[in-house]
């Protein structure tokens, strides 16, 4: 018999099939401390968790027979997976449980938005009659641009059709094919914010999608734009929003994220009359709460069983001789994946991975999963990629991901390169470990460097004439920004030329088109690396 203890509130039904296996026994235990769990946590197969139980060091010290600790929801945060890859803890999660609940609520937000929904219901049961304030626009024959295009906002795509609505989809990994097949129109997110009547956003976020929709989109956004938001705060930002709304551009908004949760008393949205405002029920429904943890009970059983299981968010072990090989790589692969990510702009339809030399002798694949893990992570965020489903959402947008193996490093004992492929364009890099010195980037595109990934860099495009590296120099110490480190390539004198520079802090996006705007510069693009 598994045994299998529930140390959170979760709903019978949720666990019914553990309840019901013939080879599990269950105990529901919720409300334990830290040093109670782990008293008794030792008789255990598996452990089930929401938010409240914290899964320590010392619990999964103390849980000698630990198979599997289930997650009943999306995040994380509160199980320790390093502690538990170094065991050999499987930890699974429900990414998927909440993504009807979710649109759903995307929708009444859009229709409480379109119709002042919740504005009428006040003034009415206060006693006003007033049928005149009020007045809606309709769904049907409307624009809606929804940003991000994954599974929640693919939902939000296909009901919105049955609406009668036309959608423009936003995503970095939308291709031209998938969005035909989604029955939408491809587009920018300019060419949304400029055109829709109605924006959704569902991307993560990311120092990408910080405040992607600011001030510089309200000034060229479509008046009447209706906006929703039931992703997460930060993506618009609120001030901005507040001053467009004011100003008439923006018609309406509905909110049920914040950039601080629970906002302040004196938030702006929580008197204006123009938003309507919820706090974060996105998931916040009976069949949401059964669904993350009938999913759950489900990959547990899987798992105990020793069958096929999905959903985990830490990596099984990996033989320690072959760890010895691949684990100084780990870091390298991620950054080669972010600095690459950071360089191509469109849609990615592939990741080329390519080891050469010592690395084409071994098994790669977990190597591999921290390289695609590094390229989708910068525009899904860390908190939705892992190096165990990487691979899975990569195959979910449609990338492509192919691997090469090649016993010659051009000169290099090992070498790793990562070329992304998108409509128009491929970028490439590559890395390696140099004794002594740690990580390298030594090729970025078709030019030689040797680069340090980490930090705050900025990449130069550039012709190689005379007295660049000076008018760079001059503007970024005008600016103060301290060049810590720089790097130039080329390929023929005179020619197209790049300059990678470390910086020791973040330059600003006006430092960023001012060095653009320098005479002989064709690009200046800022890459992070951490």
């Amino acid at each position: 018999m598994f045994k299998v203890l529930v140390s959170d509130p979760i709903s019978d039904l949720g666990i019914q099939q553990l309840v019901e296996a013939a080879d599990v026994a269950v105990d529901k235990k919720p409300g334990l401390s830290e040093d109670e769990l782990i008293a008794i946590i030792g008789d255990y197969d598996a452990l089930l968790v929401r938010s409240q139980t914290r899964v320590t060091e010392k619990v999964m010290e103390a849980g000698k027979q630990l198979k599997v600790v289930g997650r009943a929801g999306v995040g994380v945060d509160n199980i320790d997976l390093q502690a538990a890859t170094a065991r050999g803890i499987i930890v699974i999660n429900a990414p998927d449980g909440n993504t009807i609940t979710t649109c759903e609520h995307t929708f009444a937000m859009m229709m409480s938005l379109a119709r002042h929904i919740p504005q009428a219901y006040m003034k009415t049961v206060n006693g006003v009659w007033d049928r005149k304030s009020f007045l809606g626009v309709e769904l049907r024959n409307k624009t809606l641009g929804v940003m991000g295009m994954g599974r929640i906002g693919s939902e939000v795509a296909a009901r919105a059709k049955a609406f009668g609505m036309d959608i423009m989809g936003y995503d970095p990994f939308l291709t031209e094919d998938r969005a035909a097949k989604l029955g939408i129109k491809l587009a920018t997110i300019d060419e949304i914010v400029r055109n829709a009547d109605f924006m959704t956003v569902h991307t993560p976020l990311t120092p990408e999608t910080r405040h992607m929709i600011g001030k510089a989109q309200f000034e060229v956004m479509k008046p009447g734009m209706r906006i929703i938001n039931c992703a997460r705060g930060g993506i618009i930002d609120e001030q901005a929003l507040v001053e467009a709304i004011d100003q008439g551009i923006v018609a309406g908004a509905a909110f049920d994220v914040f950039e601080v949760e629970p906002p302040a008393d004196d938030h702006p949205f929580l008197k204006h009359p123009k938003v309507i405002v919820t706090p974060h029920l996105g998931a916040s429904t009976v069949e949401a709460q059964e669904n993350v943890a009938i999913d759950v009970s489900e990959q547990v059983l899987h798992i105990l069983r020793n069958e096929p299981f999905a959903n985990a968010v830490n990596m099984p072990p990996i033989p320690g001789e072959l760890l010895n090989k691949l684990q100084p790589y780990f870091s390298l692969g991620e950054k080669l994946g972010s600095f690459v990510a950071q360089l191509s702009q469109g849609a990615v339809s592939e990741i080329v991975v390519s080891f050469s030399g010592e690395l084409a002798e071994v098994d790669t694949q977990p190597l591999t999963r921290h390289i695609v893990k590094g390229v989708l992570a910068f525009h899904l965020g860390l908190e939705q990629v892992n190096i165990v489903n990487s691979m899975h959402l990569a195959k979910l947008r449609g990338v492509n991901v192919v691997v090469q193996k090649s016993p010659e490093a051009k000169g290099f004992t090992n070498l790793v390169s990562v070329t992304l492929k998108t409509k128009d364009k491929e970028r490439h890099v590559a890395g390696t470990l140099l004794s002594g010195y740690g990580s390298r980037i030594v090729q970025i595109d078709k030019f030689p460097v040797d680069v340090t990934p980490s930090g705050n860099l900025i990449l130069i495009s550039h012709n190689d004439k005379p007295g660049i590296i000076g008018r760079v120099g001059s503007l970024l110490g005008t600016n103060d920004v301290n060049i810590a480190t720089m790097q130039v390539g080329r390929e023929l004198v005179g020619g197209a030329a790049i300059m990678v520079l470390t910086v020791d802090k973040a330059p600003t996006k006006n430092v960023i088109d001012e060095l653009a705007n320098l005479s002989d510069i064709n690009k200046a693009k800022e890459i992070i690396l951490f």
